[in-house]
């Protein structure tokens, strides 16, 4: 199991969690709706806050404190 990303421990509204395309933990990567297919690591476990928008997002989301 991967470590939750930043944006899980900021509580980031736009977070839906740890997807496993193939169903196991090899392939593990966090997603959120602004990174469906995954968090850039610069992100998920980096120090960008993603508080602007992304060239490489999905729309314009950024992070939203929400929990």
């Amino acid at each position: 199991m991967i470590t939750p990303p930043k944006c899980f421990d900021r509580g980031c509204v736009h977070y839906l969690g740890i997807w496993q395309p193939d169903g196991t933990e090899l392939t593990e990567r966090p997603v959120c709706l602004a990174f469906p297919e995954e968090i850039p690591d610069e992100i998920a476990y980096g120090p960008d806050k993603h508080t602007s928008v992304a060239p490489d997002q999905k729309g314009t989301l950024v992070f939203k404190k929400g929990r």
